[in-house]
C-alpha cells in the first residue's frame, strides 16, 4: 500500500480554519466589489483557488499520519468547536475545493452580469459550509455547517427568479431543512447515550457500551441520522427534490450534484457509520443491512428513471441519484474493500458528473440543445466538449482507464466478500449507465441533425435564455455553430475531463486511494490492499 499509515498524530494548525474562513473573506470582498465587476470576479476566482491550495497543502501530512486541528472553543455541554482535517474530511474537502475553483471559473464565462454578485456570495457561503462539514470534529458542528450550506444553496437554486424557480426553491427547503430535524434529534440521542458526539475511528466506545444494554435507542438514533443525511444523499424515496432543482443554472447543478451538496449527505452517512456507530455496532443493530437494501433499490430505480428522461439535465440528475447510492451501498456493506470503493467513488463521481454538467451548459449556451433527442450532430460542431462528455460517461459506467473504474473495482470486490446480491445490483446498474449515457454520445457524433439546425442561443433583456430552463450565457460565448465555447467555459470542461483520466490512471498517486485506505484501516483495524 503506497504511502498509507495506521497511526495518527494531531498537530495544531491554522489551516483547517483558514479553509473555512477564506469563504467569509470572499463574501466580504465580493460584496464590497459589487460595482467593480472585474475585481469582483477576480476575488471570487482568487478566493476559490486559495481555498483549494490551503486544503491541498494538508494532503502530504495526512498521508504520513498527521491530523491538523484548529481549536476554536466550546459550543454547548462541553462539546468542542474545532476544525479537524483527518483523511476522510480531507478527501471530501479536497474534492469540493478543487472542483469549486473550476466551477467558479466556468461561472465567470457562463453567467450573465445580472445577479452575479448574489450568485458568487451564495456560492462562497455554500463552499465555506462544505469545508466546515468536512472538518467538523463531531456531529453537532457538522450539523451546524450542514444547515448553513442550505442557506447558501437556496439563492443558487432560485437564481432564475421565475415562479417555477421559487416553487422549486420552497421544495428544496422543505426537504433539506426537514432532513435537518432528524439529524439534530439523532445527535441529541447519541449524546444522551454516550455523553459525547465526537467522531472516533471505528465508532464511539461509550455508545457501543450503552447499546449493548439497550439497543433500541441506538437503533432509533442510527435511523434518524441516516434518514436525515439521506435527504441530501437523495436516497429513494427522499430524492425528488434533486431532479426538480435542475431549474437552477448549470454551474449550480454542478455544485448540487458533484461538488458539495449531495456529497455532504453521503459524507454525513460515512461519518455516522464509520466514526459514530462503527462497523461492528452498525452491523449488530441491523441498520447497515437495512441501509444497504435502500441503497440497492435506489441504484436500480434511479437508473431506470434516467432512461426515461429526454431532458439532458434531468437524465444527469437521476444518474446522480443512482451514483450516490453506490457510495452508500459500499459503506453499508461494511467490508473493508467496499468502504474503500465507496470513498474513492466520492471524488470519482464528482469529477465525472461535473464534467457532464459543464458540457450540458456548453450545449445549451452554444447550440440551444437541452434534450437528448436534439443532440444529433452536435459532436461534430463541438468535438472537444462532446469528447469530454464521452470521457465522463465512460467513467461513470466504470470503464477503464477512467476514474470510475477504480472505485467500481473495490465496490465489486467488497460486494463479493459481504453480499453477492450487491454484485447483481452493481453490474445491472453499470449496464443501465451505459444505456442512458452512451446514446447521448452516439447521437452527438454519429447521427445527422434534422431540418431544425442547431442555432446559437439568444438572450432576453434580463440575460435569461429564450430557450427557458434558467440557462444564461455570458457575453464572451461564441454562439457560433461549429465553434467551441469561450475559453472560460471550455477550459474547465477540459480540466475536469483531465482529472477523470488522471484519477483513473493513477488514483494511488493523487491522495484518493491512500486516503480511502487510511479511513478503512482506521475503522476496521485491518490492512487494506
Amino acid at each position: 500500500m503506497s504511502g498509507a499509515v495506521t497511526g495518527t498524530t494531531e498537530v495544531m494548525s491554522f489551516r483547517p480554519l483558514a479553509a473555512v474562513g477564506l469563504a467569509a473573506v470572499a463574501v466580504v470582498l465580493i460584496g464590497a466589489l459589487a460595482d467593480r465587476p472585474r475585481l469582483r470576479d477576480g476575488a471570487a476566482v482568487g478566493s476559490a483557488f486559495a481555498m483549494a491550495g490551503t486544503v491541498c497543502s494538508m494532503l502530504p501530512g495526512a498521508l504520513v499520519g498527521v491530523t491538523y486541528v484548529t481549536p476554536v472553543g466550546t459550543l454547548v455541554a462541553g462539546i468542542e468547536v474545532a476544525f479537524r482535517a483527518d483523511p476522510l474530511g480531507l478527501l471530501f474537502a479536497a474534492t469540493a475545493s478543487v472542483l469549486y475553483a473550476v466551477t467558479v471559473v466556468y461561472s465567470v464565462g457562463y453567467l450573465d452580469a445580472a445577479g452575479r454578485t448574489r450568485y458568487f456570495v451564495a456560492l462562497s457561503i455554500c463552499l465555506g459550509a462544505a469545508m466546515g462539514v468536512a472538518f467538523a470534529p463531531n456531529l453537532l458542528v457538522l450539523f451546524v455547517c450542514y444547515e448553513l450550506m442550505t442557506v447558501g444553496t437556496y439563492p443558487l437554486v432560485v437564481h432564475e427568479e421565475s415562479e417555477r424557480a421559487r416553487h422549486v426553491g420552497y421544495k428544496y427547503l422543505a426537504y433539506v431543512l426537514g432532513g435537518g430535524v432528524p439529524i439534530l434529534a439523532g445527535t441529541v440521542l447519541v449524546f444522551s447515550m454516550a455523553g459525547t458526539v465526537d467522531f472516533a475511528a471505528g465508532g464511539v466506545d461509550a455508545l457501543a457500551e450503552a447499546a449493548s444494554a439497550d439497543p433500541w435507542p441506538a437503533r432509533l438514533a442510527f435511523g434518524l441520522l441516516v434518514a436525515g443525511f439521506g435527504v441530501k444523499a437523495a436516497l429513494v424515496p427522499l430524492h425528488s427534490w434533486l431532479p426538480s432543482a435542475m431549474v437552477a443554472p448549470t454551474p449550480v447543478s454542478g455544485i448540487l450534484h458533484a461538488v458539495a451538496v449531495v456529497k455532504s449527505g453521503v459524507f454525513g452517512i460515512a461519518r455516522v457509520i464509520l466514526d459514530v456507530f462503527g462497523p461492528e455496532l452498525s452491523t449488530a443493530l441491523g441498520g447497515a443491512a437495512a441501509l444497504a437494501a435502500v441503497a440497492g433499490v435506489t441504484v436500480l430505480v434511479a437508473s431506470l428513471l434516467a432512461l426515461r428522461q429526454d431532458e439532458l439535465k434531468r437524465r444527469l440528475a437521476y444518474s446522480t441519484v443512482a451514483q450516490l447510492s453506490y457510495i452508500v451501498l459500499g459503506l453499508a456493506l461494511l467490508a473493508p474493500a467496499s468502504v474503500v470503493g465507496a470513498l474513492v467513488h466520492l471524488p470519482a463521481h464528482a469529477v465525472g458528473k461535473l464534467t457532464l454538467f459543464l458540457c450540458a451548459g456548453v450545449l445549451a449556451t452554444e447550440c440551444g440543445v437541452k434534450r437528448v433527442s436534439d443532440c444529433a450532430g452536435v459532436g461534430r460542431r463541438l468535438p472537444l466538449t462532446m469528447g469530454a462528455f464521452a470521457v465522463g460517461s465512460l467513467s461513470l459506467a466504470g470503464i477503464p482507464p477512467f476514474a470510475g473504474f477504480a472505485s467500481k473495482w473495490y465496490l465489486l470486490v467488497g460486494s463479493a466478500e459481504a453480499n453477492p446480491a450487491a454484485l447483481a445490483v452493481l453490474f445491472g446498474s453499470s449496464v443501465l449507465t451505459v444505456a442512458y449515457l452512451w446514446p447521448v454520445v452516439y447521437t452527438a457524433f454519429f447521427e445527422t441533425p434534422g431540418s431544425a439546425d442547431l442555432k446559437p442561443v439568444t438572450t432576453g433583456p434580463l440575460g435569461g435564455s429564450e430557450n427557458g430552463g434558467g440557462e444564461v450565457r455570458a457575453d464572451g460565448g461564441s454562439g457560433r455553430p461549429g465553434s467551441e465555447a469561450a475559453p472560460a467555459m471550455l477550459w474547465p470542461v477540459l480540466a475536469t475531463a483531465g482529472l477523470v483520466v488522471a484519477l483513473g490512471i493513477a488514483p494511488d498517486h493523487l491522495f484518493v486511494l491512500d486516503a480511502a485506505r487510511l479511513v478503512a484501516e482506521g475503522a476496521f483495524g485491518v490492512s487494506v490492499p
